[in-house]
């Protein structure tokens, strides 16, 4: 049996409310010999909102992501900031008619230095081997990661060991409903 994806789920639940300007990417990944583009929406702060695997990165394909981050959106987005893909333009002149768009050389590096632990992740995998088993993964791991990933940048020591204990109490708590569920 696998459990990521219910722990991934009740941990989502119980995350906080995240910023609202969002930093948005596509990265290029071969997965069996065919491109496949891994889009990765990350806030302000730097947490992870949502990835998608698409196999292709055009105006239809950003309209879907958009559309899976706008979901359960409970604010207002600000702002999004992206690279120059055209695609963004256009799918967010439909859905987002009112945020405001930033497309400037070097504003979107937030979401392009956090591709990184996925690279990396990606390499002691042996390379993902679907679409399906990467987008299964990365978004399991991204909410998992943003709740334990917390930013020392700033962080007094006590507040630093209580955000860790809030964390694993959201993980003890995830497990332990998973748990009861199925006992």
């Amino acid at each position: 049996m696998r459990f990521g994806q219910n722990f991934a789920n009740t941990v989502r639940r119980k995350q906080p409310q995240r910023a609202d300007k969002w930093f948005l990417n596509a990265v290029v990944l071969t997965l069996k010999g065919r491109h496949h583009y891994r889009w990765r929406a990350v806030d302000q702060d730097g947490f992870t909102l949502d990835i998608l695997m698409q196999s292709r990165r055009n105006r239809h394909a950003a309209k879907r992501f958009f559309r899976k981050l706008m979901n359960h959106l409970r604010y207002t987005l600000r702002v999004i900031i992206t690279d120059k893909l055209k695609s963004y333009a256009a799918a967010k002149r439909e859905i987002l008619p009112s945020t405001e768009h930033r497309q400037h050389k070097g504003s979107n590096n937030r979401c392009e230095v956090s591709h990184r632990p996925t690279r990396q992740q990606e390499k002691q995998m042996r390379q993902f081997q679907s679409p399906r088993h990467a987008q299964r993964f990365l978004s399991t791991h991204a909410a998992i990661n943003n709740l334990f990933r917390i930013r020392r940048f700033y962080a007094t020591a006590p507040a630093y060991r209580e955000a860790r204990q809030h964390a694993f109490s959201i993980w003890h708590e995830a497990s332990c409903a998973h748990g009861s569920n199925n006992a």
